[in-house]
């Protein structure tokens, strides 16, 4: 098998597009190459020299071993062996005792998760692990884990928690790429997903059931409203803002000044921005305000140096759990004063606050105004990619007399005065 020549170092690209047998230099100085068997295996590969001996040393295969961390590992061995160390002899000692899933998932963590910006999330990564993987894989030696083992743990998982089953092949795949890196194991990551449990389990979206949240029911709105605004606190006026609307609560936990013109009653989102799910590359989110949140608005207080609009006591950003607060709190209450609260009128659980927004939805639907129309108003995706390409219009103003006549309902006018007139609905 000869040398396969090249210009400059490999790409990611290039390295999931090699096919034809041969040795692939990356470059750089520190020896690392790829080597294409006939079989069509791959293995990262290092020549180095190690105390005046030339040596080879085995960095594992891609996909599991990317570009980037065998490139890692090699410029580590190369720095290693210039300060007169021997990193083939470390691999083969780190050989001598095999390690378990349980102790990979051990090492795993004190190397990776303080990358991880959010205690909730190591706690919830590890978790999963430690509930749903260690006692199937947990006393397995690493090196003996195959397609098999993680398919068995996997499958009671994978119709009936499909979303929690699809993180948790994904951090399986992570402690066993490790393990492969570190010298434990060796060969295909068996908990991988392309060319492997693809070709065994279901596609996730072919199988994912929709979690519906617990609404409030259209016949107890106007009674939810009126104790809402008896409520005091900021996350009570997030609550309102998110409900007059229909926003997502991040977007609303998240929302700056700068993005509001209350001379307009407009809110615009820009893409990216955070906790908004507008995706970043696409158009601005524009939400037509009802003067009742703009009079909202004009009535919250401002802290300096926090850019927040509902902002945390100690001026930052609101947290989640402290709007869903105020929703379990008013449920609570109207439970202790002998009623039924809040409750989902398919589920008859209490209502939640992404609830809200089917609760928009339905109310919507049963005004009569268009799909497209309240669709835009929640921020979802309408229509094929090219569909999307030819509508340019948000149906700004329309959608501005639909949330007047939201927030209208919200108010109970459909209860007093009778039903609220769907404007804009038939045009």
């Amino acid at each position: 098998m000869g040398e396969a020549g090249q210009r400059g170092r490999l790409t990611a690209r290039r390295v999931d597009t090699i096919t034809e047998p041969g040795k692939y230099h990356d470059g750089g100085g520190t020896g690392l190459f790829l080597r294409v068997w006939p079989s069509g295996s791959r293995q990262w590969v290092q020549r180095v020299t190690i105390r005046g001996k030339r040596q080879e040393i085995g960095l594992g295969s891609p996909p599991a071993v990317s570009l980037a961390a065998a490139r890692k590992l090699a410029l580590e061995n190369k720095g290693a062996a210039m300060l007169g160390a021997d990193p083939l002899a470390e691999r083969r000692a780190a050989k001598v005792r095999p390690l378990t899933f349980a102790e990979c998932v051990t090492a795993y963590a004190e190397a990776k998760l303080g990358e991880f910006k959010s205690e909730k999330h190591r706690k919830q990564w590890l978790s999963s692990l430690e509930r749903l993987a260690l006692p199937a894989l947990g006393e397995k030696l690493v090196r003996d884990i195959g397609t098999r083992d993680v398919l068995a743990m996997l499958d009671p998982h994978w119709r009936e928690r499909t979303v929690t089953a699809k993180k948790l092949r994904g951090r399986v795949e992570a402690v066993l790429t490790w393990a492969t890196v570190a010298g434990h194991r060796e060969g295909d990551n068996p908990a991988a997903w392309r060319g492997n449990l693809k070709e065994l389990l279901p596609a996730p979206g072919k199988v994912a059931q929709v979690v519906h949240h617990p609404a409030v029911a259209l016949g107890d709105v106007s009674r939810w409203w009126a104790d809402l605004a008896q409520r005091e606190g900021m996350a009570a006026r997030a609550l309102q803002f998110l409900t007059l609307t229909a926003a997502r609560s991040g977007a609303v936990r998240f929302a700056t000044w700068d993005e509001f013109d209350l001379r307009t009653g407009m809110w615009t989102i820009q893409p990216g921005r955070k906790a908004a799910k507008i995706p970043a590359g696409g158009k601005p989110h524009r939400v037509p305000l009802p003067p009742e949140a703009v009079a909202l608005l004009e009535t919250l207080p401002r802290l300096d140096g926090a850019p927040y609009v509902f902002f945390a006591p100690r001026g930052g950003v609101l947290s989640d759990m402290s709007v869903s607060a105020v929703m379990r709190r008013m449920q609570d209450a109207q439970v202790k004063a002998g009623g039924k609260g809040y409750l989902d009128s398919t589920t008859k659980r209490p209502a939640v606050p992404h609830g809200l927004r089917s609760t928009f939805r339905q109310w919507a639907a049963e005004k009569g105004f268009p799909r497209d129309m309240a669709e835009i108003a929640l921020a979802h995706v309408v229509g094929s990619e090219v569909e999307r390409a030819y509508q340019r219009s948000d149906m700004l103003e329309r959608r501005r007399d639909m949330m007047v006549a939201w927030a209208s309902f919200l108010c109970g006018e459909a209860v007093q005065g009778g039903n609220v007139v769907a404007l804009g609905a038939s045009g």
